[in-house]
């Protein structure tokens, strides 16, 4: 407390930011969920400005790699200095590259933040360095230049294997994680028409353009409160890839439908706004059902919600089979890492081989619930073949006359992220009747 109240009452807004980021910044660098430190901050009205706070966080975490190899090519101290210094020189280099702020005002705030910080010894030292990195930015580039990690943002191993996975584009692949992601809206068409909305968009001043039959890209992002009919269920925020899920589905009324990992809840909630069915949503997390009940009441939709694990059929099936089952099971999430830049602190490369053994177990599970003609429509938001194409492969080539189905609306299995949409994967299996 007595930390937050310097801060708040002594400190420049910039000072302020800089030393909440790198405490937080430096907890997920130590294994902490952003998403999860960011709302933690939301609960505390204390923690400052909640906007600068995240465009320091995000914009240092999705840096990956060339932050800490600056440090290694500045200082002998590099990764042996404090936690909270390192990661408050992390977020002033970014600070200093993202345009927002004048030079010296960078400099001058980060080593006020280092008060803030309880780490005043410091000040010298991260003065020195920033100074240093203005002087020598030309040539520092040079350097960094054959650094992979510092020239594309990403661990290693992540880029190794896009460069196996998609020789001629990998590095498209990377650079889009890279960026700040696109903000996508998905129209109710049980409230508003798609073009209707598009005219009330307009008039409000906000530009877009359709990227799918219910989908409108918005030029830039706002906040969700500007977004007209919001709050009347008429719209909500949902990426463009993923709401490819619910038309691939191939849904008519009257069906029986699954949707087995369904937080938070956008593709449960599209699949009730585009066909009359009896939608069952399951989620393993109790606390995200809730939010995925929230959402449809925001929508006038009705799902019956259960939190449960999806392989545990004991536990919430009754034994009526589904005609539909979307699995968008867990996984690495690499296709959507501009979103969550901790991502690429967080995995390893070990990983990937543990998340493609519990959705070979989701597959195996969910078959048995599924009628005979009845359709399973497997999704990741992963770029690695990995949780694919290879997860699929296995299971058909272990179950009796599960088939594999072209995708009704022709494009690629596999979406790489983009300016327009994230990174996903869709497979279609059919099972005999």
């Amino acid at each position: 407390m007595v930390l937050r109240f310097y801060v708040a009452n002594v400190l420049a807004p910039l000072a302020e930011a800089l030393a909440a980021a790198a405490a937080l910044v430096a907890r997920v660098a130590h294994g902490r969920s952003l998403s999860a430190e960011l709302e933690r901050v939301d609960r505390d009205p204390q923690d400052g400005s909640r906007a600068a706070l995240a465009d320091l966080c995000y914009g240092t975490l999705r840096r990956y790699g060339r932050s800490q190899a600056i440090v290694a090519a500045l200082s002998r101290r590099a990764g042996a200095t404090d936690p909270l210094v390192e990661a408050l020189l992390w977020c002033s280099f970014y600070a200093l590259e993202s345009g927002r702020y004048a030079e010296y005002t960078v400099v001058d705030q980060a080593a006020r933040a280092c008060m803030a910080l309880q780490r005043g010894g410091a000040k010298g030292y991260v003065n020195a360095l920033l100074r240093n990195f203005l002087r020598a930015r030309a040539g520092l580039e040079a350097r960094l230049g054959g650094d992979a990690i510092a020239q594309h943002w990403h661990p290693k191993w992540w880029i190794e294997r896009l460069q196996a996975a998609y020789p001629s584009t990998w590095q498209q692949v990377l650079a889009a994680g890279n960026t700040h992601p696109p903000m996508c809206l998905r129209v109710n068409v049980r409230r508003a028409s798609p073009q209707a909305y598009a005219e009330r968009l307009a008039a409000e001043g906000i530009a877009a353009h359709r990227v799918g039959p219910q989908a409108w890209l918005l030029e830039k992002p706002v906040p969700v409160d500007r977004l007209p009919g919001f709050a009347q269920g008429e719209v909500s925020v949902q990426d463009a890839g993923a709401q490819r899920a619910a038309g691939l589905l191939g849904l008519q009324a009257g069906q029986r439908v699954l949707d087995a990992c369904a937080a938070p809840g956008g593709k449960s909630a599209h699949i009730l706004e585009s066909a009359d069915v009896a939608l069952t949503a399951l989620d393993a997390d109790a606390t995200r059902c809730a939010t995925v009940e929230r959402d449809q009441e925001r929508l006038g939709l009705k799902a019956h919600v259960r939190a449960a694990d999806c392989t545990a059929l004991a536990a919430w099936w009754d034994g009526m089979v589904f005609e539909r089952i979307l699995a968008d099971v867990p996984c690495s999430a690499s296709g959507v890492a501009r979103r969550h830049p901790d991502i690429k602190w967080l995995r390893r490369e070990a990983d990937l081989a543990a998340f493609a053994a519990r959705q070979g177990r989701i597959l195996d599970a969910l078959w048995r619930t599924l009628a005979p003609g009845g359709k399973l429509l497997y999704v990741t938001c992963s770029v690695f073949p990995e949780e694919n194409g290879a997860v699929v492969d296995a299971f058909t080539a272990r179950t009796p006359g599960a088939y594999r189905a072209p995708l009704p609306d022709g494009a690629a299995a596999q979406l790489l992220p983009s300016p327009e949409h994230d990174g996903f994967f869709f497979a279609l299996l059919e099972k005999p009747v």
